[in-house]
């Protein structure tokens, strides 16, 4: 084992590392699920890096199951690793076997930020995760907390429409501003009043989104401490953490302050007047949780919502718009819904909303062909069990290929076109119940926040679309808005998304 091990560094220091690890996909010591077993190396070559003119991991993943099956085995690095790429076998992880897949593998950068699994998304399924997600899901994420944040919601979206209009017939970066205004958005549900460093704390984030991909070397082969160093990313993420930890130190100790100044005052702070770091510091102080609520456990949290709040819903607006911009058809039709339902008033309201069912339909779309984390998020065996027939060992770490699936063509006709209308008269939604379409994943680590995400989506993107009408800059076709995805945390897309806006009036 330590001769496979020098010889793996010494072939990870002087070529393409992805290339490396798939010659190693079976090292000395590593046994063979008993699922299909992918052992085409030239195919594996060419299709796990997310080196530029090679296939991205979901892309490449997605290939190899059509033509293997949609239940696979990898030998990823030291990580035996089955993808399912259907929904019949997705339903037997996320839900039938959704108390033996529950867990999360133990992933460095998740292990950094969240000062040891201290946060949500990806801590091991165990008694702390229990307590903090039942706290969060009944004091952060109930559809009364998500209105409280509505006047957030709207001061934000409205500082973006008036930006757009102040730069109106000029080019502008509709991605950057989408994804600034939708990060101010959550800092301030979760962090309170806009505070000094909350640029430099959203940029951390972007940096963090950026360096969280899901097959980083140091995961893939965790016994050799010596790729932290080689690859450079645990430094890189010890550095967002401390640079962090310390704005939210910050923003804890300012916090702390003024409930010691209301208290001394006799005053009581209303209920729709908590942000995320008040609901915690009063869990804390109650002493009601099982388990006690730290600073570091407090910090893990609120920077596992920040980044769970942003990138998604971002990604989201983001996608929706390039994708209404390559489909004209698609964006006057929902831009006619938009303005007939809206007609005369003089607010966009949140309830309202409800009413634009063709929007309902564009947003299912989008999902399905650009589901924001491809892979939702990892799993892990507890114990050895079968899927389809094939016996998963203990530990073994599961992907379900929820990108695959969204654009699997035995499941939707002309699956890779833009086509909302598939959706007229289709019991298909994405909470959890179809396992077609799953942009929140499913189970009981199926993400708490899919109504304070999706009011994060539509009202920015109704807005955007009331209040302008959209065109390409230079004279750009609709077919030559660039796609071209990055593959990270989520899928985004790897260069903004440039366009012109005019004001509309009504």
């Amino acid at each position: 084992m330590r001769l496979w091990r020098m010889t793996m560094l010494k072939q990870l220091l002087r070529k393409n590392p992805w290339k490396m690890l798939m010659e190693f996909q079976s090292h000395p010591n590593g046994g063979q699920c008993p699922a299909r077993l992918v052992s085409d190396n030239m195919d594996l070559k060419v299709s796990i890096p997310r080196k530029t003119g090679q296939k991205l991991p979901h892309r490449a993943l997605s290939d190899l199951a059509r033509k293997y099956g949609p239940i696979m085995h990898l030998q990823l690095g030291e990580i035996s690793t089955v993808v399912v790429s259907s929904p019949a076998t997705a339903k037997e992880v996320l839900r039938t076997q959704d108390v033996i897949f529950g867990t999360r593998p133990l992933l460095l950068a998740s292990d950094i930020l969240t000062y040891g699994w201290q946060g949500i998304a990806m801590t091991p399924t165990n008694d702390y995760w229990r307590e903090m997600r039942k706290a969060l899901m009944m004091e952060l994420l109930t559809a009364k907390r998500v209105q409280y944040f509505s006047f957030i919601r709207y001061d934000m979206v409205n500082n973006l429409i008036e930006s757009i209009r102040s730069l109106a017939g000029s080019p502008i970066n509709l991605t950057k501003e989408i994804f600034h205004t939708v990060s101010s958005i959550t800092c301030r549900a979760a962090l309170g009043a806009q505070f000094k460093d909350q640029d430099e704390f959203i940029e951390l984030g972007n940096k963090l989104f950026e360096l969280s991909g899901g097959f980083d070397l140091a995961d893939l082969f965790p016994s050799v401490e010596l790729i932290h160093s080689v690859t450079g990313l645990k430094e890189k993420l010890v550095d967002i953490r401390q640079r962090s930890s310390k704005i939210l130190d910050t923003v804890i100790n300012e916090h702390k302050e003024n409930r010691r100044r209301r208290a001394e005052e006799g005053k009581i702070q209303k209920e729709q007047d908590e942000d995320l770091v008040d609901i915690l510091l009063r869990l804390q102080e109650s002493g009601t949780l099982d388990i006690p609520i730290t600073t570091e456990s407090m910090k893990a949290v609120l920077y596992d919502v920040f980044a769970a709040g942003t990138d998604t819903s971002s990604v989201t607006v983001d996608w929706t718009m390039a994708e209404l911009l390559r489909n004209p058809r698609v964006l006057k039709k929902l831009q006619a819904e938009i303005r007939q339902v809206f007609k005369g008033k003089k607010e966009i309201e949140e309830s309202d909303i409800e009413k634009l069912s063709y929007l309902k339909l564009v947003l299912k779309e989008t999902f399905r062909l650009h589901i924001p984390a491809p892979f939702l998020l990892p799993r892990e065996a507890t114990e050895t069990c079968e899927i389809d027939g094939f016996e998963i060992p203990l530990k073994t770490q599961v992907l379900v290929n929820a990108w695959a699936i969204g654009r699997d063509p035995e499941l939707w006709h002309n699956a890779e076109s833009y086509e909302p209308e598939r959706f007229i008269n289709s019991d298909i939604e994405y909470k959890g119940n179809n396992f077609e379409l799953l942009p929140f994943g499913a189970g009981k680590r199926m993400c708490p926040g899919i109504t304070y995400g999706m009011a994060n989506v539509e009202l920015p993107l109704v807005k955007l679309l009331y209040h302008f009408n959209w065109q390409l800059p230079d004279g750009m076709a609709p077919e030559d808005v660039d796609m071209t995805e990055l593959f990270g945390t989520t899928v985004s897309r790897k260069n903004s998304l440039r366009v012109v806006a005019t004001p509309y009036n009504d």
